[in-house]
């Protein structure tokens, strides 16, 4: 009976936040509402930790982000103090910054994470040396690559180059992989000759090397990926397609090639690794802008099922977190947006992407507001707030 009650309960508290105005102002939160909402970030039910999420975003700044810096720095409780910490930083507040300065010499290994995550948004070069110092000491697999992130955001630094190129010849593969793809993300040339020898290289960094050549748009590059399009082992072809085109060179062929392969690898079950290595091609494509690139996974992840649908989603929700405006457009271009709203749910929540994901928040919910009233924009923001329940 008691069970019964609780799910009842639950069900109420969703169908309430339903209904609710999809990004209501910053106006009509009680002070003590807020503080209740603060004190509910860390409970076991996931219905409960979303609505105390919704209702700190939609309090005044001027309540939230005193309740939340208090938080944050505070709280006996680690996962309300991570919480409250990415929650914090989606009110742009100035003071928000030594805040997470603070948290850079945090024990607590979220707080980290989300520390070096605003710096890499937000960078301050007065921040960088420690930055820097941490790579010493920093090896948790959950931290680590949110700090070699924010390092590769400062590549016009030569210190922070020193460290970054080092990285990339040097450690184990899985950290090896994110400082690759950071060093794509950022178009770190400094990188070009250390990421041309890995690119080389049969292995598991080949496709990351080769993806990040692509983004850095040398065309020095090409000579390799021609090699490769000879020589590489099938599995590595959508990589060297997609970096050929980042290059701008006969897109429109190597874009066709990579849609065409992960249809094939749909329709074919066996063909894992096609299939995921062409999803991401078209993301990091879409990641730039290419429209018709995340159009395409839409169309095709729409009526997939696992295994090929969880490849195609994580892949959207990449290109949600590194290109919210174009996602945005792609959605509000679609007669009916429902299946690619559900990819983006699977997406979200898979990824353990916290702060980027409220990064995602923020940017819609000011495009709602800032969109006109009934206008396409402002439905496909209030869709996506309605769908992801933020």
């Amino acid at each position: 009976m008691r069970a019964l009650l609780a799910a009842f309960v639950l069900l109420s508290i969703a169908s309430v936040f339903a209904q609710d105005p999809p990004a209501a102002p910053r106006d009509g939160v009680t002070a003590e509402q807020l503080k209740s909402a603060v004190e509910r970030l860390g409970s076991v039910e996931f219905p409960i930790r979303t609505e105390a999420a919704r209702t700190v975003r939609r309090g005044a700044a001027a309540v939230a982000v005193p309740l939340l810096t208090e938080a944050a720095t505070n709280h006996k409780d680690g996962y309300v103090r991570f919480r409250a910490l990415v929650l914090l930083s989606g009110f742009n507040d100035p003071r928000t910054r030594e805040v997470m300065s603070r948290m850079l010499g945090e024990p607590n290994d979220r707080l980290r994470a989300v520390a070096y995550t605003f710096f890499e948004h937000t960078p301050e070069p007065a921040v960088l040396p420690r930055l820097v110092a941490a790579l010493a000491k920093e090896e948790s697999e959950f931290v680590r690559p949110a700090l070699t992130r924010a390092i590769a955001a400062y590549g016009t630094d030569p210190r922070a180059r020193d460290a970054i190129n080092g990285l990339v010849m040097r450690g184990q593969d899985f950290f090896r992989s994110g400082v690759i793809e950071s060093v794509g993300d950022y178009k770190g040339a400094y990188a070009f000759a250390a990421l041309l020898e890995v690119a080389k290289l049969d292995g598991p960094l080949q496709d990351d090397a080769v993806i990040a050549l692509g983004k850095i748009g040398d065309k020095r590059a090409l000579e390799t990926f021609a090699n490769l399009q000879r020589t590489a082992p099938k599995n590595t072809q959508p990589a060297v397609a997609t970096a050929i085109c980042l290059l701008g060179v006969n897109c429109a062929s190597h874009q066709g090639y990579l849609t065409d392969t992960l249809k094939f690898s749909i329709a074919n079950i066996g063909f894992q690794e096609l299939l995921r290595g062409s999803s991401a091609g078209l993301a990091s494509l879409a990641a730039t802008g290419n429209e018709d690139a995340l159009s395409t996974l839409f169309e095709l992840g729409a009526p997939t099922r696992d295994p090929a649908r969880a490849a195609i989603a994580l892949a959207l929700g990449t290109v949600a977190l590194r290109n919210a405006p174009l996602t945005l457009k792609v959605i509000e271009k679609q007669k009916d947006p429902s299946a690619s709203l559900e990819l983006l749910r699977e997406a979200f929540d898979m990824l353990e992407e916290d702060f980027e994901e409220e990064r995602f928040f923020v940017f819609v919910r000011r495009t709602y507001w800032q969109a006109a009233a009934g206008s396409p924009t402002r439905k496909a923001a209030d869709a996506l707030i309605q769908k992801l329940e933020f």
